[in-house]
């Protein structure tokens, strides 16, 4: 069993979330812990309450490499090393691709893909002479394109393909490799998740007092880490998902395109109208 006590965990995404949850969670633990995002005041005022030798807060815009070789530098300097590393820091989109910006999946390819790499590039000497954890916060949607979420599921089908690669790299260095599909948790991605032209959709379609915390989230995960775990899908309705995508591809093209057709203000609805 891996031990959180005294490791030096480094987040992204940190502000809200999921990734505050996984902060506290690993600050519960007795980890000294790193916490980044690109909004520093709300960082701060989330975190004004825990100790500051065991807390670090950075100003970072996961999309810009400097900003993470940043981020993980300022860990060593404080703490000597990183043993944990969590890529949680991610945005997600609504559009069809017929009307979707480029710009728009460019984006969520730099934060949600190119962010992890380049946190885990700068943090993975410090974490192969751990022998510790690295981490994706990845989704359903790294398993299963969704429509109207085509960037998504790009970034995390990357995202997880880069991780297994990585995984199989590192196999014998005691370097432990993960991924998590939380599915669909109460935070507020989907408020800000991008529109066609990049602007925030400001609201959700999923009723969010019916999703699972980010709490809940955030201990499952840091359980799995304990425990080793290869990869971690947390809702029945992911594993089914999974399952059925693998074994009946066509049936499950037609399951999702139904399931998502019937969301409130589907942009699927266009081709419905057409035909």
């Amino acid at each position: 069993m891996y031990i959180l006590k005294d490791k030096v965990v480094a987040i992204t995404g940190a502000s809200s979330g999921i990734g505050k949850a996984l902060a506290y969670a690993a600050l519960s633990r007795g980890a000294k812990v790193a916490v980044c995002a690109r909004n520093i005041a709300k960082l701060e005022e989330t975190f004004a309450s825990v100790d500051k030798d065991r807390i670090l807060m950075v100003q970072v815009d996961v999309s810009k490499e400097e900003d993470c070789k940043r981020f993980v530098d300022d860990t060593v300097q404080k703490w000597g090393g990183v043993d944990v590393l969590l890529n949680n820091a991610g945005i997600s989109m609504r559009a069809l691709f017929e009307e979707v910006e480029l710009s728009v999946i460019k984006e969520l390819m730099d934060i949600n893909f190119w962010g992890s790499v380049y946190c885990t590039k700068y943090a993975l000497k410090h974490i192969l002479k751990a022998k510790g954890v690295i981490l994706g916060v990845s989704s359903i949607a790294g398993y299963r394109g969704l429509p109207g979420r085509m960037a998504y599921s790009s970034s995390k089908f990357a995202l997880q393909g880069f991780l297994e690669s990585l995984r199989t790299e590192l196999l014998n260095t005691g370097v432990h490799v993960m991924w998590v599909c939380p599915g669909f948790t109460e935070s507020n991605i989907r408020k800000v998740a991008r529109s066609s032209d990049g602007s925030p959709q400001q609201e959700s379609p999923l009723k969010e007092q019916k999703l699972m915390s980010a709490d809940e989230v955030a201990e499952r995960t840091i359980v799995g880490i304990e425990k080793r775990k290869r990869t971690l899908v947390m809702t029945f309705q992911g594993k089914l998902t999974v399952f059925v995508n693998k074994l009946f591809p066509g049936f499950a093209d037609k399951q999702v395109y139904k399931h998502f057709l019937h969301e409130p203000d589907s942009p699927l609805r266009k081709y419905e109208t057409n035909d």
